[in-house]
This record gives structure tokens, sequence and C-alpha cells, in this order.
């Protein structure tokens, strides 16, 4: 009979981080002809898709920070100050980051996190689709996750 003792441990570890995230990056590229296709090939990396604008005084009045991964674009955040909500902006924001994405970086789909109370009207309304809802993520708020095809 074999017995194996484990030490179960619950603390911050970065270089264990960064060992189990190879660990599973091979897992899955062994799993996975399409993500093996990709090792070592620029796409495999994500990269940043930044899109600012600033008001007539030099100050932020808006960005959209994401990334593109493969043929998707990513966006993370989407925020305009709230002196300028309602004018377009958001809308340029996007459109601007969905443009890149097509044109620069041959992506074909989008995808966005939003909470209920911040803008899923806003993406169902240009084209994104709900694909998942999390209930009480956190507690008392929905999640939503939308993706749009681009293009």
């Amino acid at each position: 009979m074999v017995c194996r003792m484990f030490r179960l441990e619950t603390e911050v570890d970065k270089a264990r981080r960064d060992l189990l995230h190879r660990r599973l990056r091979d897992t899955n590229t062994a799993a996975s002809p399409v993500l093996r296709a990709l090792r070592g090939t620029p796409a495999e990396r994500e990269s940043p898709l930044h899109v600012w604008v600033s008001d007539a005084n030099g100050r932020l009045a808006g960005g959209l920070v994401g990334h593109t991964w493969t043929t998707w674009l990513h966006v993370t955040y989407l925020w305009v100050d709230a002196a300028h909500r309602g004018t377009g902006l958001g809308s340029t924001l996007l459109t601007e980051a969905e443009r890149l994405a097509t044109t620069e970086r041959a992506c074909t789909h989008s995808r966005v996190e939003t909470w209920d109370f911040q803008a899923p009207d806003f993406y169902r309304k240009r084209g994104y689709e709900v694909v998942c809802v999390i209930p009480d993520y956190p507690p008392g708020v929905t999640e939503y996750t939308l993706t749009k095809r681009l293009g």
C-alpha cells in the first residue's frame, strides 16, 4: 500500500503561481491542437489595445483598455467621465477599438464583461449578445458576458 503525505498551504507565492501557470499552459498545449499551433507565434501572446480621449483642457474624458489575443478583442475597461456621458463618446471609443482590432490585428470577435448597473444595454445596442449571466456576482449584482462578431 502506498501512503502519500501532502501539505496544504494557502499563502500567496508568486514563484509557485508562475510555475503553475507554465504547467497548466503546457498541459493545455498538449491537449489542444489549436493552442499547440499558437505556441511560439506572435498570436500566442496578448497585445494591449488602449484608446484614450481628452477634453479641450487635456484632461482624461474617457478611455478603453483591452487586449487582443488570437482573433479576439477583449474589452477590459470602458469609462467615460460623467460630464461627457450621453454624448456618444463611449460609442466612439468602442468603435475605434473594434476598428483597430479588425484592421490592424485581424480580430473577428469581441468580448466584454459588465455588471447590470453598468452597461449591458450599451453593448447590446452596439451588436453585442449576452452569452453568460452570473447572478449575485458580487451579491446583489448580476454580471454579464457579451460577445460580438466583428467585421
